[in-house]
Order: C-alpha cells, then structure tokens, then sequence
C-alpha cells in the first residue's frame, strides 16, 4: 500500500472494527447513521490531538492545582453536504463551543466534477481552525473544492476528516492543498469507472439517510 504524507490512517481497534460493520450491506439505516456519528467521534481524537493548551489554576473540591485549558484559535466543523452532516453531532459532543459551517457540493455523474450550490461559514475565517467532514474521500473533487472555497474566503489552518478514501483521491489533495492534512479510518483500493471507491460502503449520503 502506498504511503502519503498528507495522509492518516486511524487505525484504533474500535475504529476498524466499526467500519467493518458499516462497510456491511446488510447494515440498516439507523445503525449506519449510529456507526458514523461513533467513528467521527473516535476519529476527532486522532485528528485533533495537537490542539494547544494553557495552564491554568483551578479548585478543586479539596484545594487548588494546575490544570490544562485549550487555547489558539475558536473551531468549526464543516460538513459537505449532504453526508457530511452525519459527522457532525458526534464531534460536536467532543467540542460542544465549536461552530458549524455548510458547504454544498454534488458531483456530476457525468464529469465526476464538484457542482457548488451553498457555502456559509463563520466569519474572521484567518483566527478560525477549520475542520471538513465527508465520509468518503473518492476521487478528491469535493474535498480539493470545498478547500478552495475556504482558501478563498480566508481560512488558513484547515484539515479534512474521511471514514474511507480512496488513492486517487489522497493523490487530489496532495497535489492540490499538500498543507491539509487528511484523517481517514481506512485507504481502500481504487475507484470504479463511476468514481465509486471499491471496496468502499456504498453511497454513504443515502445510506444515512436511507434514500436511493
């Protein structure tokens, strides 16, 4: 398997064990959706384990010490739509003070290239950590797009969350944006002629919320 310097894979046991279950066709609706929200929560630990810290002072019950508060800059979580929505809560508990941007974004079955219908995030984008989520990183379109918007809009400090990838995809965003950093449970083989990541899940959008 190749190797990325963009790229880590989280390879935490509860992680791969479930995407294996979500991976599986027979998995239903409701317990797809569970199993994303989980392996987003798992994930934010990898993916957000550099965050600064400060000391400060506190009391406790008994008497004062030294603790940790995060510092830097305030985060937001952006979700492409629509599958990207069903990462958000579970990182969201982990960091209940960030805010939520949307970016909307469909391929084109035909050209396989990012269609934008919707963008809004928070202001001052230069003090803000920016964090994309899309279950599948397939052929890097969406995500190299939605990157560029941020760019675009004044963000400076931006990574990406994936459940699964594909290399051609990682290849997209090494190319593109070599300074955003990719977090994904899994690297799978390739894309099929359609731009579907094999083994990959299936369509992750319409299995969380059970469309066709």
């Amino acid at each position: 398997m190749a190797t990325y310097n963009n790229l880590t894979i989280v390879s935490h046991p509860l992680v791969q064990h479930k995407l294996s279950i979500l991976r599986k066709s027979s998995t239903p609706t409701r317990d797809f959706k569970s199993l994303v929200d989980e392996i987003g929560t798992l994930m934010a630990y990898e993916a957000l384990k550099d965050l600064p810290l400060t000391d400060v002072e506190i009391q406790t019950p008994l008497e004062p010490c030294m603790a940790k508060k995060l510092v830097g800059k305030k985060m937001v979580l952006v979700p492409i739509l629509r599958a990207g929505l069903g990462m958000v809560d579970g990182i969201s508990r982990l960091v209940p003070s960030a805010r939520v941007g949307h970016i909307g974004l469909f391929r084109d079955h035909d050209t396989l290239k990012p269609v934008d219908y919707y963008f809004k995030v928070p202001a001052d984008q230069a003090d803000r950590r920016f964090v994309i989520l899309d279950p599948m990183l397939a052929t890097g379109g969406s995500m190299s797009y939605a990157v560029e918007k941020l760019k675009a809009s004044g963000a400076v400090d931006v990574r990406a969350i994936c459940l699964v990838a594909a290399p051609e995809g990682v290849e997209t965003m090494l190319s593109d944006h070599p300074d955003v950093p990719v977090f994904t449970a899994a690297l799978d083989r390739q894309l099929n002629d359609k731009g579907y990541i094999l083994p990959g899940l299936g369509d992750a959008g319409d299995r969380i919320f059970g469309t066709s």
